[in-house]
């Protein structure tokens, strides 16, 4: 073939490629988007929960496999709480021990409180008794005056109310000595109830950890993955499995900053999953992203500002994934469609449609 026929040859088979690569570009390029309306590519989400477990120990059952729905207090998994009971059972023992140690302590104060009101007594005695000593000396007194008291009598007289002074004195020193001790035995009453409410601060603390060892959902959804099974032993905090809340499904995509900037949160949203692309979801926004989420390398011109994507979140209607929770998956691909404009009309193509439900929305 001649040189120039060769070449020839070759332009028309670029000019074709070419021609080739331009309508399979366009194919791929999506509809347009009518007026007041946005569109963009996302992935249905939803909130994660990892059930961990509080304290150290083996995994002694699984109640739920991968997959599962479950509704909110359902049993998930146990951890071995042997060793929890034992504790449990030790405190027990010290509580009822404390609850002696009181009634002890009270016994002291009732013994210390009746020693006190005997020497309360004994001091009305002894004062009783330098009363009348004191009246004796005063007679002998008076009588030696006139000769009629002998000296040993008035000698007598003064030693006893010496003696009843010092009665009186061993008996003030007494009671003190008692009220300190009925003070110190109502200090170890205190200090005996101390004991039994931080013993049953223990328990309650031990039957925590007890009840936390059930791992229970805390709420409605769908186990993900079972990361620990029987026999495996975790620490504190170790995930025991990942659930998902189907309470809380949405899709994530982004919008450029001309749409993100007019687009307002609970604006109304359209999800068309590929996965089932004649269903048209409601969903309504619920977060804009004040930040862009990526930008090019320099951001100088109008043109480049207008290249910022911004991320936004459109949650589907609880009521309506409470109806169809068997059907959510997260993960699925999908567009999302948003109306800027709140008085545009949903064009038919994207009014809602449901599984076995035809009714526009």
């Amino acid at each position: 073939m001649p040189k120039a026929a060769r070449s020839i040859l070759r332009l028309v088979l670029i000019a074709v490629a070419a021609g080739g690569l331009y309508a399979a570009w366009l194919y791929a390029q999506p509809p347009g988007v009518p007026k007041g309306f946005a569109k963009s590519n996302g992935r249905i989400e939803a909130v994660e929960i990892y059930i961990a477990a509080k304290t150290a120990g083996r995994v002694q059952d699984v109640y739920v496999s991968e997959g599962q729905f479950v509704k909110t207090g359902d049993k998930l998994a146990k951890i071995d709480t042997r060793a929890l009971e034992a504790q449990l059972r030790e405190a027990q023992a010290q509580l009822e021990s404390a609850k002696i140690g009181v009634t002890i302590a009270e016994s002291r104060v009732r013994q210390q409180e009746a020693q006190k009101a005997s020497m309360q007594a004994l001091i009305e005695q002894r004062q009783a008794e330098l009363t009348i000593a004191e009246k004796s000396l005063a007679r002998a007194e008076e009588l030696a005056t006139t000769g009629t008291a002998t000296q040993q009598r008035l000698d007598e007289d003064r030693a006893n109310v010496q003696g009843a002074k010092a009665a009186v004195s061993a008996a003030v020193a007494n009671l003190a000595a008692s009220d300190a001790a009925l003070g110190f035995a109502r200090s170890q009453v205190i200090a005996a109830k101390s004991d039994i409410e931080a013993v049953r601060a223990t328990i309650d603390r031990i039957q925590v950890e007890i009840d936390d060892s059930l791992l229970a959902a805390p709420r409605d959804g769908r186990v993900q993955y079972i990361v620990a099974r029987p026999g495996e032993v975790v620490g504190p905090g170790n995930t025991v499995l990942n659930m998902v809340d189907l309470d809380e499904v949405y899709m994530t995509f982004f919008l450029p900053t001309a749409e993100a900037g007019v687009l307002a949160v609970d604006a109304e949203a359209r999800l068309i999953l590929d996965a089932a692309s004649q269903y048209v979801i409601p969903a309504k926004v619920f977060f804009v992203a004040d930040v862009a989420q990526f930008t090019p390398k320099t951001v100088e011109t109008t043109d480049e500002r207008q290249k910022l994507m911004f991320r936004v979140k459109a949650r589907i209607p609880s009521e309506l994934l409470r109806e169809y929770v068997r059907n959510v998956k997260t993960g699925l691909p999908g567009i999302a469609y948003v109306r800027l404009d709140p008085t545009a009309d949903w064009p038919e193509d994207l009014k809602v449609r449901l599984p076995e439900d035809t009714a526009a929305g």
